[in-house]
């Protein structure tokens, strides 16, 4: 239960069970649940949970403001299709809520100030001007601020809703109670414009967070750190920009035993927005990862961002997925496995066919530019084997034939390979060469410089065609 100056605000379902109600002094409370856990109320925080919840709705609209009483507006109106309609994007609206941690009264209407009274009094959905005045006809006038102080008075005359104070001359009911409880109730019904100052994503991204209790586990952690994703995902679709680095931060004891954080750093293939992908590699690394010591908060960081570049849909789909897919999948096999356990090939400048590739990690971006800076020039050459041999192996000669299994035939003109410097100069003549079984092979011959006349080349395999 939370209390503000000793009288009970806010209560669980099981103090209602018990008989606790609001306005209720704390010895009361104590009487009826002795095991109640009792909260002062703290502005400071409820400001920080209306941030985080505010950052979090930004990936919706950039029109988020807030208003009194702990509510959030946010314009949906040009997000309905792009989100499925109003109950899909009230569904994901609840699931995050429930993932940051809060619960939430949800309402919609026409009108801001309409949903605002809407959602002081237990929520709904209301879309048409003719609907909402209806619904809003019917609500208690207590709800509007500007009419609370003169609650006796509209009692006296009989006015217990809305509705009532409309009916109202509107010259009396302004000198009496002033121009505020007008204009809130035009701007509900729709007769007057509505003006907020909307919310504006700062300029970088940084997040905290405070456990409740010392974690030991780090796959305990994910609920947290799913909270902050929530927070960078409206923060990159309102600055319109897409990640490439997370930093996570796991903050430990401080004081005499202070530690540095643990830190688990994120890099992407892909840059992207989406926090799906994100909370799936969180739960890889934190699944592998051993805590020295309790963690007592998080801190998430987006080091590396850039303009967000949405895909383009084909009227074809590609089969196996799209490269964003594919890459996705990539990270998420580094992050299981090790990224030094996903490789991927980067061309090296060498005509040498064993030192013309090296094995990277997939977490090293290759530029494409680099790429074609490593390739050698267009050259007229011949088709390289599917399969390289990590070692050329020597084939055996009978009858002045190289021998593979049966004799070799040679179905190619060569192709001459020279290169390296000094002791590690090798020339070589490179053919397709093919079995008895019609099998193709990739072998060379060895030329000897410097050799005798009737010194023998010998003959090496280097490759398998498919």
């Amino acid at each position: 239960m939370v209390l503000e100056q000793e009288r009970v605000l806010a209560v669980s379902p099981a103090a209602q069970a018990a008989g606790v109600q609001l306005g209720m002094r704390r010895g009361g409370v104590l009487m009826l649940m002795p095991e109640a856990r009792l909260y002062q109320r703290t502005p400071e925080r409820e400001a920080d949970a209306l941030h985080v919840v505010a950052m979090a709705l930004l990936q919706y609209t950039p029109l988020v403001a807030q208003a009194e009483e702990s509510v959030l507006l946010i314009d949906i109106g040009a997000s309905l299709r792009l989100f499925g309609g109003i109950r899909a994007l009230c569904r994901r609206i609840a699931a995050n809520m429930q993932a940051l941690g809060f619960s939430a009264v949800l309402s919609c209407a026409p009108t801001a100030r309409g949903a605002w009274l809407l959602a002081r009094h237990r929520g709904g959905r209301v879309l048409k001007m003719p609907a909402l005045a209806r619904r809003l006809d019917r609500l208690p006038g207590g709800l509007a601020p500007p009419a609370r102080p003169f609650s006796a008075w509209f009692e006296g005359l009989g006015c217990h809703s809305l509705g009532d104070m409309r009916r109202l001359p509107r010259p009396g009911l302004q000198r009496r109670c002033g121009r505020a409880l007008l204009d809130m109730l035009d701007a509900a019904y729709g007769m007057a414009p509505e003006l907020f100052d909307w919310i504006e994503a700062p300029t970088t991204f940084q997040a905290h967070l405070e456990l409740f209790d010392r974690v030991e586990n780090a796959e305990a952690l994910l609920f947290g750190a799913r909270r902050l994703l929530l927070q960078m995902t409206g923060w990159l679709c309102a600055r319109q920009l897409a990640v490439e680095r997370i930093t996570l931060q796991l903050e430990h004891e401080r004081g005499r035993v202070a530690r540095p954080p643990t830190l688990i750093d994120i890099v992407l293939a892909e840059p992207t927005w989406r926090d799906e992908h994100l909370v799936r590699l969180l739960k890889e690394r934190l699944a592998k990862q051993t805590l020295e010591a309790p963690v007592i908060g998080l801190r998430l960081e987006a080091l590396q961002v850039q303009p967000m570049e949405p895909p383009s849909e084909s009227l074809f789909p590609e089969p196996g997925g799209s490269e964003e897919d594919q890459l996705r999948l990539l990270e998420l096999l580094a992050a299981r496995l090790g990224a030094d356990n996903v490789l991927q090939a980067t061309p090296q400048a060498d005509y040498r066919p064993e030192l013309a590739n090296a094995w990277v990690s997939v977490q090293n971006k290759i530029r494409q530019a680099a790429i074609k800076a490593q390739m050698p020039p267009d050259v007229l050459s011949l088709p390289r084997p599917a399969w390289l041999l990590a070692k050329p192996v020597a084939l055996l000669m009978r009858n002045h034939r190289p021998f593979y299994g049966s004799p070799l035939k040679m179905v190619s003109t060569p192709e001459r390979i020279e290169a390296g410097w000094w002791s590690q100069s090798q020339t070589r003549d490179y053919f397709i060469a093919e079995g008895q079984d019609h099998a193709h092979y990739w072998v060379y011959r060895e030329r000897i410089v410097g050799g005798a006349e009737d010194a023998e080349p010998r003959w090496f395999l280097h490759g398998l065609f498919g």
